[in-house]
């Protein structure tokens, strides 16, 4: 690219012939002055045209808009003499708490070096295919485009992100970067954490993130021809599965008694969804709300309440040929079903603070839908046998450790970033001739926002080790039961914590916080991830179940471990 000298550059001040020097390139901006959101008393300043503009640029604008296609149709050359440090798409922060403590060169324990290896891979697949494609459909709502839902099922990444096991098999690895016996839950913690880096909450559900939490359940515990039939075409990227709990009756009360199951009145909690047995399986009945990736969904792995009644309000006229028959199963015992789509499953979009449409966030209806006995899941994955009681909230409320655990690790990643965007910032600054890191009351509150995340971060990567030694078979069930409540106090703390991280970081960032920014690009504002951050934490706080609720499981389950006697004195 061509040299040009400051000298020459200088001569170029005017409103028909404008360059500027922005980080050591130059930019011939005459075509674009008047096309200028700030208007061209900006570029025209005595400071910019014709000078390096540098710190004004970037105390204004992301970096990122300078590559933009739009943009950098603008640059003509160099500053003679400057060489521009190129920086390395997956590389690791320089900036304090940018980082994970074991990326910075701080002994961890957990990690190794194919664990460095996977992420530098993964955070370049993040980095080039799916931010790009993020920042375009995030606030148009569309969902992730095809061609990075095939790289995502061509480098086997949805098959990664379920963690070890025989869905492995024969698979190659992200290109091979780490081998099936290399893969555990930090593999997939390293996932979770560096998805979040695109901060479109929407759009990083829309990348099968109904799969993450709903083939557990049938890998776990589908019979043989049903995994065979819905987990490989799941991994391939061919078919989309979602796990549908939540109803608008029950919200996180799954345990509820449902309709009309409390003592001396109507209740309204719980799940009314209703199974009933009829000959070779089931005829379900009911409607679930606010389901991730429902709207394209071809599974729907579903929470059902097992109901004998036939009557008119439970039978329409296609299903009278199905007759109910009597079922060893308890009337009210809650089950869990995969059904496929089919014309008796409707689904509708809603809309919600995130991009729901990215999303695919979805509003469901099973009108009188026949699901097949084969698609019942049981503790001992169909086989013949005898019914355990309270398998299926059993399966469901198991598949709740790891959602909990996802949503947990999304929430700590993205107020990481929060933060590296507040250092950046305080940094850039100033403010009544001050730079704002000389504010102790600024400095205070980033000692809040480290002092949460690395807390956070230690305390997910102790759980993480324990939820992953349990995986292999070791430690017993008492532990198992116990861990339940961490993960449960664990969600909670962190995305209350999120929400005092949002609240000081709108106050760095102030009248930046609350604007979205122009453009198809999803906004190009300073504080544009602030803003997305504030406006859709509460997804994360409430999504796997309220932090009221959580909190009140992990205490009840500590209570119930408490000795007796001498033990319990103080």
């Amino acid at each position: 690219m061509k040299e040009y000298t400051t000298q020459e550059i200088s001569k170029h001040n005017k409103r028909s012939d404008l360059w500027v020097i922005i980080d050591s390139e130059v930019y011939d901006l005459s075509k674009f002055v008047d096309l200028h959101p700030g208007g061209p008393t900006v570029l025209l300043d005595d400071d910019v045209a014709g000078k390096d503009a540098t710190e004004a640029f970037f105390s204004l604008h992301l970096s990122e808009i300078l590559s933009l296609p739009q943009y950098a149709r603008f640059k003509i050359g160099v500053v003679q003499g400057c060489v521009k440090e190129k920086v390395e798409v997956n590389a690791i922060s320089k900036v304090p708490y940018a980082e994970p403590g074991w990326l910075v060169g701080q002994p961890s324990p957990y990690y190794k070096e194919h664990h460095l290896a996977f992420l530098k891979s993964f955070r370049t697949f993040i980095r080039t295919v799916v931010l790009p494609d993020a920042r375009a459909n995030e606030d148009s709502g569309k969902p992730p485009s095809p061609h990075v839902l095939a790289e995502l099922a061509r480098l086997n990444i949805p098959a990664i992100r379920l963690g070890r096991g025989p869905h492995l098999k024969g698979r190659k690895l992200m290109d091979g970067v780490i081998t099936e016996d290399q893969v555990d839950l930090f593999i997939e913690l390293i996932m979770m954490q560096e998805t979040s880096y695109i901060h479109s909450r929407g759009y990083a559900d829309g990348l099968g993130g109904g799969a993450v939490i709903a083939l557990p359940p049938i890998i776990n515990y589908a019979s043989p021809s049903l995994k065979a039939q819905i987990v490989p075409e799941v991994l391939d990227g061919k078919k989309s599965i979602v796990l549908a709990i939540t109803e608008a009756f029950a919200g996180s009360d799954i345990q509820g008694g449902g309709k009309g199951k409390g003592k001396g009145k109507e209740q309204t909690g719980g799940i009314r969804t209703s199974a009933r047995r009829v000959e070779g399986g089931w005829i379900v009945r009911g409607t679930k709300k606010w389901i991730t990736n429902g709207m394209w969904a071809d599974w729907f792995v579903t929470a059902c309440r097992v109901s004998s009644s036939a009557s008119s309000s439970q039978s329409s006229s296609s299903t009278s040929s199905f007759p109910t028959i009597n079922s060893e199963t308890e009337e009210g015992e809650i089950i869990a079903l995969a059904i496929p789509r089919s014309e008796n499953v409707s689904t509708r979009p809603i809309k919600t603070s995130y991009s729901s449409g990215s999303a695919g966030t979805a509003f469901i209806v099973f009108e009188d839908v026949f699901v097949p006995e084969g698609n019942w899941l049981r503790l001992g994955g169909n086989l013949k046998g005898k019914e355990v009681r309270g398998e299926g909230l059993r399966i469901l409320l198991g598949n709740f450790n790891h959602e909990r655990w996802v949503l947990t690790a999304e929430t700590i990643s993205s107020q990481r970033l929060v933060i590296e965007q507040c250092f950046k910032w305080v940094s850039l600054r100033s403010t009544f001739s001050r730079p704002l890191s000389s504010q102790p009351v600024i400095r205070a509150k980033l000692a809040r926002m480290v002092a949460r995340v690395e807390s956070a971060q230690g305390w997910l990567e102790a759980v993480s080790f324990q939820m992953d030694e349990f995986a292999k078979g070791r430690g017993d069930d008492k532990g198992l039961e116990a861990l339940a409540g961490t993960i449960a106090l664990l969600k909670a703390h962190v995305t209350r914590d999120a929400q005092a991280t949002a609240a000081d970081a709108a106050q760095i960032f102030g009248g930046r916080a609350f604007t979205r920014g122009l453009g198809s690009a999803g906004g190009k504002g300073l504080g544009r991830d602030i803003e997305h951050f504030h406006r859709t934490l509460l997804i994360d706080a409430i999504g796997g179940g309220a932090e009221d609720i959580l909190a009140d499981l992990g205490i009840r389950q500590a209570l119930r471990r408490m000795p007796r006697g001498r033990d319990a004195r103080l």
